[in-house]
């Protein structure tokens, strides 16, 4: 699957080190190959999966938003280049959901 990157993540990664964006940059492939692995979340953010990392001993989050898996399961192989994994945030866990749903409000409207 094909990653997309919204602005609060773009934002995060250019002011990163350039360790920690490389760093970035392996979680992300490594949740293109399975996208379904992180932790499914509920409530206001229902769609939306969060996979955890550590970086020098510091925990990450990656916010991500994937395509429904009833439309990844039906896709051929081929098909399934052309499917997007919307990246939304990374950072630490300090004020990480209030700012999602931040942006997520600000998208929508």
């Amino acid at each position: 699957m094909r990653p997309n990157h919204k602005r609060p993540f773009k934002s995060f990664v250019k002011k990163a080190n350039k360790p920690l964006q490389l760093a970035i940059s392996d979680e992300v492939d490594e949740v293109c190959e399975q996208p379904y692995e992180g932790e499914a979340k509920v409530g206001d953010l229902l769609g939306f999966y969060v996979w955890k990392f550590r970086f020098n001993r510091q925990e990450y989050l990656i916010a991500y938003r994937p395509p429904p898996k009833e439309v990844a399961d039906n896709t051929s192989d081929l098909e399934i280049e052309f499917l997007a994994i919307d990246f939304y945030k990374v950072g630490s866990h300090e004020n990480f959901y209030e700012d999602l749903k931040r942006y997520i409000k600000e998208e929508l409207s």
